[in-house]
């Protein structure tokens, strides 16, 4: 656990940091985002090919070579960036950094399903997974925009990769992820693999509608920083919705609502993407942050509810290619919401971005809804093999 900590750590600083290591180099946020993005597409290839791999021959060959790969690539991709390199050349070294990113996060989602049986127990160690994360986008943010004040503005980006290398490093060679093998019956068809289930697709559609939303205010919050003349403002005030995401979703994890996993998906969307769409209000900082603690409320709910319903629409011996899926979903939809946000923002304005964000997130929450049977069904079918179990 401690050393998965360490490693998840910087999982929402990496894409935000280069973002503004990009920015102050180039003066563009339209670049930055494009060059966070691109990284984002490249975590979304990397954790379903990771997670995949994992399944079949354990987590520890795989994060080794990665976090490997993943220091070398990014000690490149400053060496670019400090060398005045054009955006195509950033955009590509970015797409480096995220599809080598060690998924430790997936790695240790899956741990738990061997480690402690199904039920209350497990309910609450994925329950702490999705609230430590939340703990990690108040850290990582907040982080990012501190750093970014430091006398170079790389420093966030050497920073993450050297928490996230340490980390990936320890959590791989401790005995308990070393005894790890293979599921005997681990999923090996087709290309989709996991992502054949009828359930899992519909749950990483969620999952991309709340990466889209999320994308388009990362990149919309900081310029709003950036335009009053306080840019490390930008970091801060995206922490803020954390902590009310994790306040919240404690609270809400005792009593999720609505109850049925098909309803609840859709549900928790729209009221974020809803929420989302006041951020278009405020006129001052401080009135953004307060806006932003009331539409936090409803992120560590999404990030629960997707991984509980994992447990209902996979099939166990893919649980860490399922999860890779759910991140892929998640980390597209970043990609999306940032490289749009930052043509909004640059041409349009930052209200704009808040607009698209909310329509963007209500016609995935509305697809979602439309396709609520494949994930009751698969809940259903989980129900009717308890008592064969027991």
């Amino acid at each position: 656990m401690l050393t998965s900590l360490l490693g998840r750590l910087p999982v929402a600083m990496i894409g935000l940091a280069m973002l503004f290591y990009v920015q102050d180099a180039t003066g563009s946020f339209a670049s930055a985002g494009l060059v966070s993005a691109a990284a984002l597409v490249g975590v979304a290839i990397g954790s379903v090919a990771q997670g995949r791999i994992m399944d079949r021959v354990g987590p520890t060959l795989p994060l080794l070579v990665t976090a490997t790969l993943f220091a070398l690539v990014v000690t490149a991709s400053v060496l670019a960036v400090e060398s005045g390199a054009p955006t195509p050349v950033l955009i590509a070294f970015g797409f480096g950094v995220g599809i080598t990113e060690p998924m430790i996060g997936a790695a240790s989602r899956a741990m738990w399903t061997r480690l402690v049986p199904a039920g209350p127990v497990r309910d609450a160690a994925l329950a702490y997974e999705a609230i430590s994360m939340e703990v990690f986008f108040i850290l990582g943010p907040a982080l990012s925009g501190v750093l970014i004040a430091a006398p170079w503005a790389g420093t966030g980006v050497v920073a993450g990769a050297a928490c996230m290398v340490v980390g990936a490093f320890g959590f791989a060679l401790t005995p308990t992820i070393r005894r790890v093998r293979p599921a005997p019956n681990a999923a090996r068809g087709g290309l989709l693999g996991a992502l054949a289930s009828p359930g899992l697709r519909t749950v990483a559609l969620a999952a991309m509608g709340f990466g889209v939303t999320i994308g388009f205010v990362e990149v919309a919050v900081p310029a709003a920083a950036t335009a009053t003349g306080n840019a490390p403002a930008g970091g801060l005030l995206l922490g803020l919705w954390s902590i009310s995401s994790v306040a919240f979703g404690v609270f809400y994890g005792v009593r999720p609502w609505p109850r049925p996993m098909s309803l609840r998906l859709p549900a928790l969307l729209a009221g974020f993407s809803v929420l989302v769409a006041l951020l278009a209000i405020p006129t001052s900082l401080i009135s953004l942050g307060i806006v932003l603690l009331v539409a936090g409320m409803l992120v560590t709910p999404q990030a629960t509810a997707h991984s509980a319903a994992i447990e209902l629409v996979a099939p166990q011996s893919s649980a860490t290619e399922a999860f890779g899926w759910v991140i892929t979903a998640v980390t597209l939809g970043l990609a999306f919401g940032q490289s749009v946000s930052g043509q909004l923002v640059e041409h349009v304005g930052v209200w704009a971005a808040y607009v698209a964000a909310c329509v963007v997130g209500l016609l995935f929450a509305v697809v979602v809804y439309l396709r609520r049977s494949t994930v009751q069904d698969a809940a259903d079918q989980a129900e009717d093999r308890v008592p064969a179990l027991t």
